[in-house]
């Protein structure tokens, strides 16, 4: 492909801009997959497309070489109500590209596209590339990254883009939802009769509140168990025999979610049941060569308290990418141009010492 570094930089601005004016909320991303398509076309890239993943292989991809992912999605969640521009126009103003995704995470994905194409038709690479535009991802859907998964070559290891000022999260929070349900025994609240379901609910509750798991994660500090929500009761005068709750359980490299999911189950005396156990957290080492190369190059490592496609990536995988976190889901979304130019060169340079 041999294209310098500043067109594959505007060919990315380019192609945000294009992703940006079309709406691709999470199940809804067809027409931007469509886009991507017709963009690897327009460079002689053979790509392959499941639901609205669609993902890409080197030139000269060896079955005998391990694999990088280079992975973010295209999916955005819907524009935030104070919203003073359209969100889908991709407006270029005072250094700011402006737009639905522009930040979370188009930046991200065009600048690893970018890095991509750069290393495109190189035949001394030690490892294959394979770049993965995923949807979905806002809502952790089952149709998204864990799909694909199923479709590409096996990976080693996995860079995922996601807004973090180029600092390299080695280390991201999972996710659990319990929905429990403590049980009594209906009676009349007058009489000294029934089981009050709500007061055995609250020792769980109390338990979720002081609980502490043995193991705090370096980088990821404790897991955190909150009560969001509880629901019980018909009427003043009759003692429920049903109260309901929602946790929001979020998990460290300390522990998986089953593990954490069968301490919950053998301290609390209520029913436990978790909407899934997919989310969990991720790590990878510091001491990686991924990780090593980007400290090379100035990048500090941290944990991540958002949850992304990680989550649901079975390998070592670093997260990383130009974009603020702060700036995602915000009204008025924006990347600066600037910070698509210095993450299609820290892409390639981060992947240069490996590759």
């Amino acid at each position: 492909m041999n294209k310098s570094i500043n067109a594959l930089v505007e060919e990315s601005k380019a192609l945000l801009k294009g992703l940006i004016a079309l709406p691709s909320y999470s199940r809804e991303e067809h027409d931007t997959a469509n886009l991507l398509c017709h963009f690897f076309d327009s460079h002689a890239v053979v790509y392959e497309r499941i639901e609205n993943n669609v993902w890409a292989y080197n030139s000269f991809f060896d079955p005998d070489k391990p694999t990088i992912l280079l992975n973010s999605h295209h999916d955005t969640v819907k524009p935030n109500p104070g919203y003073t521009r359209d969100p889908f126009l991709a407006s270029e103003e005072d250094g700011k590209i402006y737009g639905l995704g522009s930040n979370d995470a188009g930046g991200c994905l065009v600048s690893l596209i970018a890095a991509f194409l750069f290393y495109y038709d190189r035949t001394d690479l030690r490892y294959n590339l394979c770049v993965l535009a995923s949807g979905e991802e806002e809502v952790s859907g089952r149709n998204g990254v864990e799909e694909a998964l199923k479709h590409v070559h096996p990976i080693a290891f996995a860079i995922v883009g996601e807004p973090t000022l180029l600092d390299l999260a080695i280390a991201e929070k999972g996710l659990m939802v319990l929905d429990c349900e403590a049980e009594g025994v209906a009676g009349h609240a007058a009489r000294e009769e029934g089981e009050n379901a709500i007061y055995k609910a609250l020792d769980a509750i109390n338990w979720f509140k002081s609980y502490q798991f043995p193991k705090t994660s370096e980088y990821l500090g404790p897991v955190k168990m909150s009560v969001t929500m509880i629901s019980a009761g018909s009427q003043h005068n009759v003692v429920p025999a049903s109260c309901k709750f929602v946790v929001d359980v979020r998990t460290t490299d300390a522990y998986n979610n089953e593990q954490v999911l069968e301490t919950i189950r053998q301290s609390v005396q209520v029913k436990v049941e978790p909407r899934s156990t997919r989310l969990n957290p991720s790590t990878i080492a510091l001491d990686h060569p991924i990780v090593q190369s980007g400290i090379l190059l100035g990048a500090k490592t941290y944990g991540s308290p958002t949850m992304s496609d990680q989550a649901l990536i079975p390998v070592p995988s670093l997260k990383v990418g130009p974009g603020d976190s702060a700036r995602s889901h915000a009204a008025d979304e924006y990347i600066y141009a600037r910070e698509i130019e210095e993450g299609v060169a820290f892409y390639i340079r981060m992947l240069e010492n490996v590759l």
